[in-house]
């Protein structure tokens, strides 16, 4: 019995959510931003196994701007839901 794998190739345009980016001009969440969505479809990982996870400010909305799972923690929570996630 022989199994085959099909590799899922995944461009920019598959991590871009609907929402509309709501940060200040120029903010450097941008580029981290653009950044990830150059990288996410190098690292190979499927949109489903991939999760962001944030705390308060502007940036806590990074979650909502792709189309992976996210998780909008409150202040100080990130690094403990993220440790929890990795364990589950």
């Amino acid at each position: 019995m022989s199994s085959t794998t099909t590799l899922l190739v995944l461009t920019k345009k598959d991590f871009e959510s609907d929402q509309e980016v709501r940060w200040c001009p120029r903010c450097g969440d941008y580029s981290i931003l653009a950044q990830m969505k150059e990288v996410l479809p190098k690292l190979g990982v499927p949109r489903e196994k991939t999760v962001f996870i944030s705390g308060i400010g502007c940036s806590s909305r990074f979650p909502y701007y792709l189309n992976t799972y996210g998780f909008h923690t409150i202040h100080g929570r990130a690094p403990t839901f993220a440790t929890g996630l990795k364990t589950a």
